[in-house]
């Protein structure tokens, strides 16, 4: 998988949000960090009844939207981190706090998205930016097992931080200072709202993938809160392995393999677990060997670029010419250069016009980020401010690119995959769910399921599984996907 430190703009807004759109915002990124703190604070929090008919029944529940303070050591108020919570009154419930990725990408996508009580439709072929951003009931919500915590982090919805520039960038850009004030944020909301009992749970897509393992250990191991489960949706889970840049390494290619050709399947309407089963054992075996031999054995690369282009439908002069090793930008532009069109990176099969076909090199942000910034955030925006009556006249950052260009993302390692190993070995009864989907080339399906493999059973296997449906990396806008996610889901939750 390639991330923003790749020469290549096919990066997940999930995982990291692409280089070159980021980029083109460059110029015109607003400096904020340095006058949020002489802003009116945040309104106080805001609550408003609501209901929605979910899983074929009316479930009435509370939307509130909020602020939490992020203190320093010292108890200095240095960031307002905002959140929307939808709970139903009466019996204690679970709770899951559910996070997106980036970094720089505000909760709206899984809460409008995926499992909050309300969607608008984005993600799959045929959205665009004009769409109505109107919202309507959610059958695949899973408010009617859990409540649902949307965290955004700082810089990302309305939350903002209070201190300069620098500063922010040391408290909140950051890997290791991300999960901690995050934690924190997290057991503010339980001992703020009286929940320290509930059961609880922690939900994570892409980038918020990386962030899931690591909260549910600092919680467990140096807050002092236990987490019944996490939900790790299309996560970004261990940038050690991706993005070592060892040239003697097959992972790049093998990760990348079955997703591409699932996307090739699917176009040929014969996407089954069984096809993929041939597909994934193909990669582990005959197509890692003959990446090892390379030149020694020529007629390895040329079983390869053979092997190759039949599973994704790449032209074999090109793939010959690759060696068999295709990236996910040539992947992405070469397969429809023909039409004048271009794949996501998120799900290969959703594809735009090419503003630049005839350009060596793409021009043009994700069809897919391109048509879902403008739905979720203005649905998102009248949410808060028309439905619920939080008024602000702060921007709402469904995705910051400011954010992303000031992360230090450190040396690649391996801590999401470490923190989870000893989170469930720590916790007999902790259950993982890690779902994908099938055609996701920003954080491919092939990459966990590896990385499971090499995971001990701590006493039974089954609580660390891998689900995999069709669609991308936000599967769950397709209906059938996001039904099948649920089902997994509830099973997770104790039915």
């Amino acid at each position: 998988m390639r991330r923003l430190l790749s020469a290549l703009a096919t990066l997940s807004l999930v995982a990291v949000l692409p280089a070159q759109a980021a980029e083109e915002k460059k110029t015109t990124v607003e400096k904020t960090e340095t006058s949020e703190s002489e802003l009116p604070p945040l309104p106080a929090d805001k609550t408003v009844k609501q209901s929605a008919v979910i899983g074929g029944r009316a479930i009435r529940y509370d939307a509130t939207v909020g602020k939490i303070t992020a203190r320093d050591d010292k108890g200095k108020a240095i960031g307002e981190v905002t959140y929307t919570a939808y709970t139903v009154p009466g019996a204690n419930r679970p709770v899951t706090f559910a996070f997106n990725g980036g970094p720089g990408a505000a909760s709206v996508y899984l809460n409008l998205g995926a499992v909050g009580p309300k969607r608008v439709q984005f993600g799959a072929q045929g959205d665009a930016p004009s769409d109505s951003p109107i919202a309507t009931d959610n059958p695949n919500s899973w408010l009617d097992f859990t409540d649902l915590v949307f965290i955004d982090p700082i810089g990302t919805g309305f939350s903002r931080s209070l201190t300069d520039e620098e500063a922010t960038k040391k408290a909140f850009y950051a890997n290791d200072p991300d999960i901690k004030y995050l934690s924190k944020v997290v057991y503010d909301w339980l001992v703020k709202n009286g929940r320290l009992r509930s059961k609880k749970y922690i939900m994570g897509e892409s980038y918020g993938g990386y962030r899931g393992p690591r909260i549910a250990y600092e919680l467990q191991s140096q807050i002092g809160v236990g987490v019944n489960g996490l939900i790790l949706v299309s996560p970004y889970l261990d940038p050690a392995a991706e993005d070592t840049g060892s040239a003697l390494s097959p992972m790049p290619w093998m990760v990348t393999l079955p997703s591409m050709a699932a996307a090739q399947l699917e176009r040929q309407h014969q996407l089954t677990p069984e096809a993929m089963a041939q597909v994934e054992a193909y990669t582990r075996g005959e197509f890692a060997a003959d990446l090892l031999k390379g030149r020694s054995d020529p007629q390895a690369t040329q079983r390869l670029a053979a092997n190759v282009s039949r599973l994704t439908g790449l032209d074999p002069a090109l793939v010959q010419r690759l060696g068999g090793r295709v990236d996910i930008g040539t992947y992405l532009r070469e397969l429809r250069r023909a039409e004048g069109r271009i794949g996501s990176v998120y799900d290969s099969n959703v594809t735009a016009f090419d503003p630049f076909p005839w350009s060596s090199d793409q021009q043009s942000n994700d069809p897919i980020l391109d048509a879902l910034i403008a739905p979720t955030t203005s649905a998102m925006v009248d949410f808060v401010t028309r439905e619920v009556g939080w008024k602000t006249d702060a921007r709402y950052h469904a995705l910051s690119y400011a954010v992303n260009q000031a992360w230090d993302r450190g040396r690649p390692k391996d801590d999401p995959v470490t923190d989870l190993r000893k989170a469930v070995a720590n916790d007999p009864k902790m259950a993982v769910l890690i779902v994908h989907g099938w055609d996701d080339l920003s954080c491919p399906y092939f990459a966990s399921k590896l990385l499971v493999d090499q995971m001990p059973a701590n006493g039974m296997a089954e609580r660390v599984q891998v689900q995999v449906y069709p669609g991308g990396h936000m599967f769950y806008s397709r209906e059938d996907s996001g039904a099948a996610f649920k089902r997994d889901a509830r099973a997770v939750y104790g039915g």
